[in-house]
């Protein structure tokens, strides 16, 4: 497997951030990151200068980022800094030194072009990036508003309000209460006015926070258990109250919270706030992508313009070799009896592609070993990187992936959603009749709902001429009965139309 390395250096606000990455097949898989948290807004004086300090430290995290860089050709590192460095005075006597201590060149890039890249790097994180988004970005010293559909931003906006400086201004030290949170939230939609009214216009269908301050709240209300997997109106208000009733950021004591969030919490709470109130959101997922994605595959000069889910499936079966034509015989088979149990599904319904994946897939663990494949093909599915896919949807594949053969209790007690019997079911019937691996005209079984299960059905002359067929169907109906799902087996005979 032939692939090269690019990097990413992300100056921002707040914090220095260094991305490695492999290209495998025009995809981008994160292979190794560094953190620095410099904090540069901090060190902004009222003249706009960037005083020493900042500058040492600054100095100090690109030098670390300089050793993992090295043997990189200049053409495989891309660096931006974004808006600390955009409004420094005294940047252009900065940069040469900071150019020297990374060895590579530092783009101070705009801030719509900051938006343009954020917005590439969460697009190709999306599961569906065919529909329209609202992508927020609280950085350190501004924030950046992006609509886009597919690959292209329709509107990109940045705004001079970062969680760094506004914990500064309105929490100094950490300390909160209802003025001063007051206060921040106002100064916040003074600035989201200029463009509300042109972002609700055009609309969204989904609107995704990325970065840091998105996920450290996200964090505190799922450490919480006020929501999962996404920022909604009511765990904000949640953690309003226990803001204003600890009064100190420094005192919130929530275990699992990163402590470098702590002190740019209070001025990231105050504008995500800000921001469900002019845009009237109620919920807001969130992407891993972000700028430095974005430069990476800025860096690599292409985009997919088709689902990531897609592509990332078929790189996946050539890197582990998966037998092409044995993964499409097993996927017509089981999209074509998904259709008999669901006529109205159509070609782009969400169960369709899950389980036209998991039958891409369903034999990607015999690159590791035959005996257990499956579970080697379900480890590989939930655990490696997956560029399109959200941690969710990787979970639901390597479930329907785990019981496309043996026990079923496996997945029962992993609590597997009901919907997804339906498509484990279709899976493992289409992978046990093209056991031997060959083709045929006319599918041999029928499949129906009964009642709380499924009824199949087949032509006595086909089970008799299919002895090993026939009995690894009779083992399906005992598997399935064992978790109290009945599965039954109708035949018919073609002469006499005698039903059994």
């Amino acid at each position: 497997m032939s692939y090269e390395l690019l990097a990413a250096v992300d100056l921002g606000s707040n914090s220095f951030r260094l991305q490695v990455a492999r290209v495998v097949d025009d995809q981008i898989y994160p292979l190794d990151g560094l953190k620095e948290t410099v904090r540069l807004a901090a060190g902004l004086g009222q003249g706009k200068l960037l005083d020493g300090p900042s500058q040492v430290r600054a100095i100090e995290a690109l030098s670390r980022f300089n050793e993992r860089l090295r043997g990189f050709a200049p053409d495989q590192v891309r660096a931006v800094a974004t808006n600390t460095l955009r409004v420094a005075k005294n940047a252009p006597q900065f940069l040469p030194q900071a150019e020297a201590a990374l060895g590579s060149p530092i783009e101070v890039i705009a801030g719509r072009e900051e938006a343009r890249l954020i917005y590439v790097g969460v697009a190709h994180t999306l599961p569906n990036p065919s529909s329209q988004q609202l992508v927020v970005d609280i950085g350190g010293g501004s924030t950046e508003f992006i609509i886009g559909r597919s690959f292209e931003p329709l509107a990109l906006e940045s705004l001079y309000i970062g969680c760094v400086a506004f914990s500064l201004r309105y929490f100094p030290d950490g300390r909160m209460d209802k003025r001063s949170l007051r206060e921040a939230e106002l100064a916040a939609r003074r600035e989201l006015e200029t463009i509300e009214y042109g972002y609700r216009s055009l609309g969204w269908d989904e609107a995704v926070g990325s970065s840091g301050t998105a996920r450290a709240l996200l964090d505190i209300m799922e450490l919480n258990g006020w929501s999962q997997g996404a920022l909604t109106r009511e765990a904000m208000e949640k953690l309003r109250a226990l803001l204003l009733r600890v009064g100190d950021v420094n005192r919130l004591g929530i275990a699992g919270l990163r402590p470098d969030r702590l002190p740019v919490l209070a001025g990231g709470f105050a504008i995500m706030s800000a921001v469900f109130d002019a845009f009237g959101l109620e919920r807001m997922s969130f992407s891993e992508g972000a700028l430095r994605l974005g430069v990476l595959y800025d860096l690599l000069g292409r985009y997919h313009h088709q689902d990531l889910r897609d592509a990332t499936v078929l790189q996946f079966m050539r890197r582990y070799q998966v037998d092409q034509k044995q993964a499409d015989r097993v996927r017509d088979t089981a999209l074509r009896l998904f259709r008999s149990l669901n006529p109205a599904a159509g070609g782009d319904h969400p169960d369709l592609q899950m389980l036209s994946w998991a039958a891409c897939l369903h034999e990607l663990g015999i690159s590791v070993a035959h005996a257990g494949y499956h579970k080697h093909s379900a480890y590989i599915v939930g655990n490696a990187d997956m560029p399109g896919f959200s941690r969710m949807d990787q979970s639901r594949l390597a479930r329907i992936v785990l019981a496309h053969r043996g026990k079923l209790e496996k997945v029962n007690s992993a609590s597997a959603d009901a919907r997804d019997w339906s498509l484990i079911l279709c899976l493992r019937l289409a992978v046990l009749l093209h056991r031997s691996r060959e083709d045929f005209n006319e599918l041999p079984l029928t499949i129906e709902r009964a009642g709380n299960g499924y009824q199949l059905g087949a032509r006595a002359e086909w089970l008799s001429a299919s002895p090993l067929t026939h009995a690894s169907l009779h083992d399906e109906l005992r598997l399935w009965g064992v978790i109290g799902i009945e599965l039954k087996l109708r035949t018919t005979r073609l002469a006499a139309g005698v039903i059994r």
